[in-house]
């Protein structure tokens, strides 16, 4: 695992300008790497190795289900006992109803688990200037991203390859430089 020193900033130009001021003070180029993260909740659509497949958990398969249930009720009720329709007419409107019904039991499962992620995740988005360091230089890091003015200056570990975090999580809450411990290598 790598130290990584890292800050946020507003633009691309504000980033780039404090990497000239660490190549001034010794880092090399395959040591900076700056990159954009996403506003909360919208990383996996930039990030395709993000997005998994995964099975439909208990409770999502039961609203569904109750969706699909609650759907099929209600076709048979509006269109079977109150229009005195037939019986392939009553059979079409349940079916149509529970698609509907299950749309809408999955959605809501979907949304509030959207919202729930979202809503743990801390990291804000912007333009992060990450440093691979060592021990020696992460605290001149640090200093030279706090002075040029970063939002937030962070410390991780992480797998630094080609000159790129490599394992970069934007859901993952950052650790920020300075808290106890993490002036240790």
């Amino acid at each position: 695992m790598s130290l990584i020193v890292a800050g946020r900033f507003t633009t691309f130009p504000a980033a780039e300008a404090v990497a000239e001021k660490l190549f001034a003070r010794g880092f090399v180029e395959e040591d900076v790497n700056l990159f954009f993260v996403n506003p909360r909740g919208q990383h996996a659509r930039h990030m395709p190795h993000l997005v998994h497949v995964e099975v439909a958990p208990p409770h999502r398969r039961r609203n569904l289900i109750m969706g699909a249930v609650a759907g099929a009720v209600v076709g048979i009720a509006l269109f079977g006992a109150l229009l005195n329709a037939s019986l392939p007419s009553t059979v079409i409107a349940a079916a149509v109803g529970a698609w509907i019904g299950s749309r809408i039991g999955s959605g809501w499962q979907r949304r509030a688990e959207h919202e729930e992620r979202v809503h743990h995740e801390t990291r804000q988005s912007g333009v992060l200037l990450a440093v691979h360091v060592s021990a020696e230089n992460q605290a001149t890091a640090a200093e030279v991203l706090r002075e040029a003015g970063a939002d937030d200056v962070e410390r991780a570990s992480g797998q630094w390859h080609g000159g790129h975090w490599a394992d970069f999580d934007p859901t993952e809450a950052p650790t920020p430089y300075g808290q106890t411990g993490a002036q240790q290598a």
